[in-house]
């Protein structure tokens, strides 16, 4: 058994589930949420806050300020606590509730903007305050995971990495699009792996990530307001873009087969099931697919009868009809 001292220390990131059996889908699903922080954010947020201490910007008695939908404020909650660093997490309304207060649990501050941006939604609101605090000066760093390059970076030595050394013969790979630092990450690392490998982003409809038009979007986690600065289409191959109904669907699928994931899983797993029926019908490429966190956090939205009955009626006259036990609709024991 590992002994560690920081929280940093324990990542299992070895471990993935084949989905033949659970969905029918030839693809394997790379589990980032089982470390303290619950999501593949503690790589960027160790390797950000790590860079910022070696370059002299972030000393002890700073402040770490960032906007995050969730999963980054959690992380960098763990690190700044371990650390010995106050942190803001400035979020929106679309946050879920479970994850401000782990942030709060874990000594740090939220701050939830109210009103989206006429122009870039809630995330152009979110940043506009991040800016305010950081040039306030009173210590505060801002990390700006949407530019930093050991977002990227962080992934291209973990995560690409680890998905190369068990699947060496890997022929795809779908990595949701959030800061795109885990998609540019995985990008280039396999853009110079021994074989080809098709990288494939997957984004939820209504991100203008990818150049489609901004339209309302209720899952925290892929998808953005503001086109990140960390993108570069070069290094991709193609693009799928999900309705966050098939999204849905595709949760309360995995659910039934007692993997509870969160929603930006939903998301790549129903972008990778799209893509391989039409690229690989005969199922003969080995897929890998990142699932960035699970699903506890979204027991308030994503698996809870009354939100899918506000905001997807839709889906949850789907998730009924296909016999799942209500309340939350999960399975009961």
């Amino acid at each position: 058994m590992p002994v560690i001292q920081t929280p940093a220390e324990f990542n299992v990131s070895d471990l993935y589930v084949d989905l033949r059996r659970c969905l029918g889908v030839p693809l394997y699903l790379k589990c980032e949420g089982f470390n303290f922080a619950g999501s593949v954010k503690l790589k960027a947020a160790s390797a950000m806050v790590r860079d910022a201490e070696e370059r002299g910007l972030l000393r002890p008695g700073d402040t770490i300020v960032e906007s995050s939908s969730g999963n980054l404020g959690v992380a960098l909650s763990v690190i700044a606590a371990a650390r010995g660093y106050r942190f803001v997490c400035v979020t929106d309304p679309r946050c879920n509730l479970a994850t401000r207060r782990l942030v709060k649990a874990l000594g740090g501050e939220v701050r939830v903007v109210d009103r989206p941006h006429d122009e870039g939604g809630f995330l152009a609101a979110r940043i506009a305050l991040v800016r305010s605090l950081a040039d306030s000066g009173e210590r505060m760093v801002w990390l700006n995971q949407y530019a930093n390059p050991g977002n990227w970076r962080a992934h291209h030595a973990t995560t690409a990495e680890e998905i190369a050394r068990q699947f060496p013969g890997v022929d795809v790979v779908f990595v949701g699009a959030g800061t795109t630092g885990t998609l540019m990450g995985c990008a280039r690392f396999f853009r110079s792996f021994h074989r080809p490998v098709t990288v494939v982003g997957v984004d939820s409809v209504g991100s203008v990530t990818f150049g489609g038009p901004p339209s309302r979007r209720t899952i925290p986690g892929l998808g953005a307001g503001v086109r990140p600065p960390l993108l570069d289409e070069r290094w991709i191959d193609d693009v799928v873009m999900v309705p966050e109904a098939e999204t849905l669907r595709f949760c309360h699928r995995l659910v039934r087969g007692g993997f509870l994931f969160g929603g930006s899983t939903g998301t790549v797993v129903a972008g990778a099931a799209r893509w391989l029926a039409e690229h690989d019908p005969q199922d003969r490429m080995t897929a890998v697919a990142i699932s960035p966190d699970l699903g506890e956090r979204y027991l308030d939205t994503v698996y809870h009868d009354h939100w899918l009955r506000e905001v997807h009626p839709g889906v949850l006259d789907d998730v009924v009809r296909d016999g799942m036990p209500r309340e939350t609709g999960i399975p009961a024991v």
